[in-house]
């Protein structure tokens, strides 16, 4: 059985903790982030995460059986933890969550993803919104997507507590990647066997998303909420295309929707692909 450790009051242990959930480059430097919620938490086990810590509600008269089961995994901290202060780590004002973990950052690089031939990338060009970020994961998890590559210095942090709560739960289930520049990733594509044909979504592309071949090995790249693409993702792209909206559409989509919809065109393409007759 773990030893179990009290935290009543803010203490250094607990303004570590505040600091993974709210201070991005000492979240990297620590190499972990805070996860709650019974899907995310679960699917970070099943997909053989490293949990360093889990912190419960001291306060909570009996814990679900879905707590106490994932507690009693040998070889981890816990920490028994006032339920105002685990409220306060959860992002909640009043209820606080049964459970949080605290979760080891991957070291995922770009070298470690496997491009076959009916494989399927996403790449988010440097997002601001850890919310679009998340959302997009989840998206690209639910459409079978092989990866979700994130480029930019400056991007949202895909383990910022937002886009993790977006994901509900994909972050754990397909490979995330941050690279610094779209020149990094078009160097790793032309080392591939099979380098994925580059699609680039921008308003103003010659040719509807539906009429390019995405059959294929396919990476599709997502500009910027407000920006688009970045210049150097338009030159380096193999091809760059619209979604067609209504001539009556106020604005544009946004990166997470754009996203989404360019997942699900892939996938339509490569189902009819399937069909006898096809």
């Amino acid at each position: 059985m773990a030893r179990v450790l009290r935290v009543s009051v803010r203490n250094a242990r607990y303004q570590q903790w505040e600091t993974l959930l709210h201070n991005r480059t000492k979240r990297h430097r620590a190499g972990s982030f805070l996860v709650q919620g019974v899907r995310p938490i679960s699917l970070a086990l099943e997909h053989h995460w490293t949990i360093e810590a889990l912190l419960y509600d001291a306060d909570r008269g009996r814990l679900s059986d879905w707590a106490r089961g994932v507690l009693e995994r040998p070889h981890v901290e816990q920490y028994g933890v006032a339920g105002p202060l685990l409220a306060e780590l959860g992002g909640k004002d009043e209820t606080p969550p049964e459970l949080l973990a605290q979760v080891a950052i991957p070291h995922q690089r770009l070298a470690d993803l496997e491009v076959g031939p009916g494989w399927l990338g996403l790449v988010v060009d440097r997002p601001t919104s850890p919310g679009n970020v998340g959302s997009l994961i989840r998206s690209a998890d639910a459409f079978g997507a092989d990866a979700v590559i994130v480029t930019g210095r400056n991007a949202a942090d895909p383990y910022d507590p937002k886009a993790v709560r977006a994901s509900t739960g994909s972050l754990f289930a397909i490979p995330v990647i941050n690279a610094a520049s779209a020149h990094e990733v078009v160097e790793w594509v032309r080392k591939q066997a099979h380098p994925p044909f580059i699609v680039g979504t921008d308003e103003r592309g010659e040719r509807a998303l539906s009429d390019h071949d995405l059959r294929g090995a396919s990476l599709l790249v997502i500009g910027n909420e407000t920006a688009g693409m970045s210049k150097a993702w338009c030159e380096l792209a193999d091809a760059t295309a619209r979604i067609p909206m209504s001539p009556k559409a106020a604005s544009s989509l946004n990166a997470a929707n754009a996203g989404s919809v360019a997942l699900y065109e892939a996938v339509r393409q490569r189902a009819a692909q399937e069909q006898p007759g096809a």
